[in-house]
């Protein structure tokens, strides 16, 4: 494409540039260059954009947007708002493609990415479609899966995801949608057609400074959405933004405790390695399970089939399909050990997610809970006494260590963890070494035993000092259990 057809509708100040030039990519990230791409330079959260617009032209763009000159000689186009002007130019390069699908956001502390998972299965199998998937977890789209670095990717990345969707043949695509994206504006101009909402938990003080505010960010969602799925089983509700009467668009409710929801569960059983219950709306009763376990997983599962429904899935239907939903990597994730304890991978890295997952656990563990916790440095600190206490007065025993420390000293963060923690129960211990507090955990088993390794998940690294190295659980449990037999 011509520069001068991605640069429509662009005020421009200055042009340095020859618009007639083919532009063959855009970013905004100088790692992913490609020789005739256009550079976008953007000031982001830590770091400016115009400070790498000498590596991005090296590595092959042949010009940038930007909001002051750049330092060089280097072909450019002078904008008052670069990150303004990153909306058009992803719109005409991509050629719109978010307005070719059926876009469902989810909102929420914790859930997100299960049903989001959730509902990609129940609407290829109900509709008989393809759906693409973007979250947590990474992109999703036919084939092709990548990974990402954020929840909810920058504008010009979503336009490439959603693009490459529409290639591979998907009419839908269902998507976790941040409170950090919404306040800046990741998914400005994006119209869902179903905006979810699960819950509201303490959890990113550090950005936004409030609960209040919190929920003001999460609340924006609604506002550039066609229909809501709220649900009400959540703890501060007390909080105006998102109450059902408070949202501008027709919803559906639905809750496990209160019959006064739209969608309503009953009968709820809560097995080991499911759930299973019945879901209650107005005529209509229809039994199903989720091969999830947990309380939590019903409300999640209460989301998916009210989003389904909102996209014009029977109720029995959505009913059916979630019962051969399989569970979502990271999230209460069984690992393959011998058959004398359970080990369980969950990515609980909030107060209020390790409180439920705990809670799930201890309803059906026949020898001691124990939970191997810490907190992410680089984020909300008052939170970290918090997950201290609710981890050691949860558990039978738990081993207080790293997450990922990031930029600060891991030794800090998990003494302010052990802050909140009940030192005359003398129930816990502090291992600084995640790999050694795992080992710790697996070695001291007994018969029965079930080890929650918290925080991690799905991911698959370690970051320390600022540097991601490889550490998955998965491979740590495995090597620990094998050096067990071997002795």
């Amino acid at each position: 494409m011509i520069l001068a057809r991605v640069l429509d509708g662009i005020d421009i100040l200055e042009c340095h540039a020859d618009v007639g030039m083919e532009v063959s990519d855009i970013c905004f990230d100088s790692r992913q260059a490609k020789e005739g791409g256009l550079f976008i330079a953007m000031k982001g959260e830590k770091t400016d954009g115009h400070d790498y617009i000498p590596m991005a032209m090296a590595g092959g763009c042949g010009v940038c947007v930007c909001q002051r000159k750049p330092e060089g000689n280097f072909p450019y186009i002078l904008v008052e708002d670069a990150k303004a002007a990153s909306y058009k130019i992803s719109d005409n390069f991509f050629d719109s493609p978010h307005k070719k699908l059926i876009i469902v956001g989810v909102t929420g502390t914790n859930g997100k990415t299960t049903i989001t998972n959730l509902l990609k299965h129940v609407i290829e199998t109900c509709l008989e479609t393809k759906a693409g998937l973007i979250g947590t977890n990474g992109v999703r789209s036919g084939d092709n899966e990548f990974e990402t670095s954020r929840t909810t990717p920058e504008y010009p990345d979503l336009m490439r995801y959603f693009r490459m969707m529409v290639e591979d043949g998907c009419t839908h695509c269902v998507m976790e949608v941040s409170s950090h994206s919404l306040v800046l504006g990741r998914v400005r101009g994006i119209q869902f057609r179903v905006a979810v909402f699960s819950n509201l938990t303490r959890e990113h003080l550090d950005f936004h400074g409030t609960m209040e505010e919190y929920s003001r960010a999460k609340a924006m969602i609604f506002d550039q959405a066609d229909m809501a799925v709220c649900n009400l089983d959540n703890d501060e509700m007390g909080d105006m933004h998102l109450k059902p009467d408070c949202i501008p668009i027709p919803t559906i409710t639905c809750s496990c405790k209160t019959k006064k929801a739209m969608l309503f569960a009953k009968k709820i059983l809560l097995e080991p390695d499911c759930v299973k219950f019945a879901v209650v709306t107005t005529g209509e009763t229809v039994r199903t399970s989720l091969n999830i376990p947990g309380l939590f997983s019903v409300s999640n599962g209460l989301c998916v089939i009210g989003a389904a429904m909102e996209l014009g899935i029977r109720l029995h239907d959505a009913a059916q399909a979630l019962k051969s939903a399989h569970g979502v990597c990271g999230r209460l994730e069984t690992l393959d050990t011998p058959g004398d304890f359970t080990a369980i991978i969950d990515y609980a890295h909030t107060p209020d997610a390790l409180e439920k997952v705990l809670q799930s656990l201890r309803e059906t563990c026949k020898g001691r809970l124990i939970c191997v916790f810490g907190c992410g440095g680089d984020r909300d600190r008052t939170k970290r006494p918090i997950m201290g206490r609710i981890g050691t007065s949860l558990s039978d025993f738990a081993i207080i260590t790293s997450d990922n420390p990031r930029t600060e000293s891991p030794q800090s963060i998990i003494d302010e963890v052990a802050a909140g923690a009940d030192a005359a129960k003398a129930n816990y211990i502090t291992i600084c070494d995640r790999e050694r507090a795992i080992e710790y955990a697996i070695v001291n088993r007994k018969p029965g035993d079930t080890i929650l390794l918290a925080g991690k998940g799905h991911e698959t690294y370690q970051e320390i000092n600022g540097v991601k190295r490889h550490m998955d659980e998965r491979e740590i449990v495995a090597e620990i259990l094998k050096r067990g037999k071997s002795t």
